[in-house]
């Protein structure tokens, strides 16, 4: 994208009565975001929705003021712009209609990874939640995935950190433009995020953090990944809000179930209970849920999996591996006798022993230990 064509799409952003929409609308109509300040009064009238005070706002000048001083911002700062028609652009943030025209970044990203999954949940994140969300993102790890999450406190940062500590790229979506960090205590985070991932923001270079951006910047979370997950929440929340924007975008919602007395598992208590979001109880559940295919791991996944071996094994996995050791391949059913496991039982934890790469399935319903 040109650097007129980025003015004119800053100031058609400005433009009194122009969001998103109604931008992605006049842009497709005239060709380009200069066009739309180019075309007369009856081409305008054309287009479905666009009526005589909002033809009229597209004469006002003060807009290209404001285009003027925040191009000059991202080229001095040297700010990549993402625009919604170019490759990269998050694919899947393209086929939501409220998406935003443009994004703001800075890092460095991957968007051409596939398994791209959001996780979301209270501030007040108790002990359950980062175990729950730490053990998850462990063992995902072998599939590499990006996670995404809105840099807040409570799950999101657990997430990020989670993430870098699996060297996994990490995104933190902002509630405010690129020349601040919020809170400022995460300013810490920064450098490394930017490493591999980084932060993506719809809002200007000098906007504050203001309550209403942080529901736009759900959006954002819910639609770029293939899978939102929700750890914890109170019976409102913002999260919730997250998970409901998912599901209106045709995106697979999971959250984490918990004690009914427990104040933030009320919120994902209620989306498993309304059928708005699937139960999770660990990664084996994600990754049947999204058909994600298990690939031996790499060199790389090799050396991260075996640094977490034995200190990340339960009594039950521990149990399983040590038989398969001391036996070899073993059937399905054979494991469970001996191991005195429930066939469904059994199955999800083979699948989680899986995903950290310590056992491999074989033909035949047998398994053995690696």
């Amino acid at each position: 994208m040109n650097t007129i064509e980025l003015f004119h799409l800053l100031a058609l952003l400005r433009v009194d009565g122009v969001g998103d929409i109604v931008a992605k609308k006049l842009i497709n109509h005239c060709g380009s975001a200069e066009n739309v300040f180019k075309a007369k009064l009856k081409e305008l009238k054309a287009i479905d929705g666009v009526g005589e005070v909002l033809i009229k706002n597209l004469k006002d000048k003060t807009v290209f003021e404001k285009a003027e001083q925040e191009l000059t911002y991202l080229q001095n700062e040297n700010t990549k712009v993402l625009y919604f028609q170019d490759n990269d652009y998050p694919d899947r943030l393209k086929h939501c209609v409220d998406g935003p025209v443009l994004l703001f970044a800075s890092g460095n990203f991957d968007f051409q990874n596939r398994k791209m999954i959001s996780i979301v949940g209270t501030r007040q994140i108790t002990a359950y939640g980062t175990e729950f969300c730490k053990k998850l993102i462990e063992d995902l790890a072998i599939f590499n995935p990006v996670v995404v999450s809105g840099f807040a406190y409570g799950v999101d940062i657990v997430a990020h950190q989670a993430a870098m500590e699996y060297d996994l790229q990490t995104i933190g979506v902002l509630a405010h433009g690129l020349t601040q960090i919020y809170p400022k205590t995460h300013k810490k985070h920064v450098a490394k995020m930017e490493q591999n991932g980084g932060f993506l923001t719809e809002f200007w270079s000098h906007s504050n953090p203001d309550k209403e951006n942080f529901v736009k910047r759900n959006r954002i979370v819910a639609g770029m990944s293939e899978a939102t997950i929700v750890i914890e929440s109170a019976e409102k929340g913002g999260s919730l809000i997250t998970a409901n924007m998912a599901n209106d975008y045709n995106r697979d919602v999971f959250a984490v179930p918990g004690r009914t007395t427990d104040k933030y598992s009320q919120g994902c208590n209620d989306l498993i209970k309304t059928q708005r979001a699937n139960l999770i109880t660990s990664a084996a559940d994600l990754v049947y849920g999204l058909n994600w295919e298990i690939h031996p791991p790499t060199q790389k996944d090799h050396k991260v999996i075996q640094k977490q071996l034995f200190v990340s094994l339960d009594f039950e996995e521990q149990k399983i591996y040590d038989y398969l050791q001391q036996n070899g391949k073993q059937l399905l059913d054979i494991v469970a006798l001996d191991c005195d496991f429930p066939i469904f039982k059994l199955s999800s934890i083979l699948l989680t022993m899986e995903l950290k790469g310590i056992i491999r399935p074989l033909p035949g319903k047998l398994f053995e230990a690696i």
